[in-house]
């Protein structure tokens, strides 16, 4: 077959070997262009918001094969979905036994905490052999650098007093975690340096699925509570109405508590002056007025959930963040606080958005390396913005 492509290249007239190759350099024209165009189309955010907004529509549209189905056909995928609510009130059992080996690790986990808690809080001094740690390979030091280590160690230790436990612990934890630190406020950081230990404790054995988070605190000038506590209560079974919504246990709702504050001294209220004038008479008052002030300690009053469940959107908003932090403090915090005040965890977890960074970087050096090789590609024409994105 070669053979004969080969015979019928030879015999083509070399005028018509032309035609051909000003074709195929048309057609290789053609196709640079629909290459810049695409990348100057896929560059303009109205563009973009089209087409996202026609892929919105486009994600999970039924491709009507349901519709088309004879009637003894969706008798049986009938018979499926019911298999599959069946699944689903499976998985509910299995979410269920998953809380009651959470139940029974905690207990396990507790002690440890406990004696974690000694520590940062100079209850207890861990011994030499506690307090030894093996460095990586690429943390060994040399004799002479251990030794000269050690000696600015005990310069720095004579010029200061000596700190008890592990000063400001938990906040530094707040400070090095980004979802917690937006809720810091600079009011907040005075109270949460005398914050001592957060606990997780599950609901009881046959009691509805929860769990709370206990703020433990010294004695303090701004409080006289001694735990803040927030309790969420969860849901592990298929809604009736939605079943095929089930996706394990969800939070349904919250409960802050009473935080008892010194006068004065209550971070989430405060006063603001403002000046009135009488219509009829034209004199100005001056008016004080005690609002909402944004604070960490907010977190102990979130919105109540109505029996009818419905919200609204700023409310839905709240409890949404409240949720993913209540359950990244159980879940990330409490287990690896140590972590979270060295920074290694959060290293760990930045170490994800590299590998997209660098996959990132590659695809942008893949068309730099296309406009290069387009013979169309002017760069000037790239070095002026398009007018939208020119500064006015």
């Amino acid at each position: 077959m070669a053979d004969l492509d080969n015979k019928d290249q030879a015999e083509m007239d070399p005028a018509d070997m032309e035609d051909v190759e000003e074709e195929e350099e048309d057609a290789g024209e053609d196709n640079s262009k629909a290459r810049q165009l695409t990348r100057q189309m896929m560059q303009n955010p109205q563009i973009l918001a089209a087409l996202q907004e026609r892929l919105d529509g486009l994600v999970g549209s039924p491709s009507g094969y349901m519709e088309s189905l004879p009637k003894v056909v969706k008798r049986r995928v009938n018979a499926l979905k019911n298999l599959q609510v069946k699944c689903a009130h499976i998985e509910a059992k299995f979410y269920e036994e998953v809380h009651e080996l959470e139940r029974k690790y905690a207990a396990l986990y507790q002690p440890l905490f406990d004696k974690r808690s000694e520590i940062v809080r100079a209850a207890y001094e861990p011994t030499d052999e506690e307090c030894e740690w093996k460095q990586d390979e690429e943390e060994e030091l040399t004799e002479e650098m251990k030794e000269k280590a050690k000696v600015e160690e005990e310069k720095k230790d004579e010029e200061k007093e000596d700190p008890k436990g592990i000063p400001e612990f938990w906040l530094t934890v707040f400070k090095n975690v980004d979802l917690l630190s937006e809720m810091l406020q600079e009011h907040d950081e005075p109270i949460l340096k005398h914050l001592q230990d957060i606990k997780v404790k599950f609901s009881d054995a046959g009691q509805p699925m929860s769990f709370s988070l206990e703020f433990h605190f010294e004695p303090n000038d701004f409080f006289t509570n001694t735990i803040l506590t927030k309790t969420y209560k969860m849901r592990s079974e298929p809604d009736e109405s939605d079943p095929f919504s089930f996706d394990g246990p969800e939070i349904m709702g919250c409960t802050g508590c009473t935080i008892d504050w010194t006068k004065g001294k209550n971070v989430t209220l405060k006063t603001i002056k403002k000046k009135q004038k009488h219509k009829g008479r034209g004199t100005v008052r001056t008016v004080t007025k005690t609002v909402p002030n944004d604070s960490f300690f907010n977190f102990f009053s979130p919105p109540e959930v109505p029996e009818s469940g419905e919200l609204d959107e700023d409310s839905e908003a709240v409890l949404a963040a409240d949720f993913e932090i209540g359950h990244f403090i159980r879940e990330r915090i409490v287990p690896r606080a140590v972590l979270y005040f060295t920074g290694e965890a959060i290293e760990d977890d930045d170490d994800d958005y590299d590998e997209e960074g660098e996959e990132a970087d590659d695809e942008e050096g893949e068309e730099e390396a296309d406009e290069e090789n387009d013979p169309d590609y002017e760069p000037k024409k790239d070095a002026n913005p398009p007018e939208e994105c020119k500064q006015q």
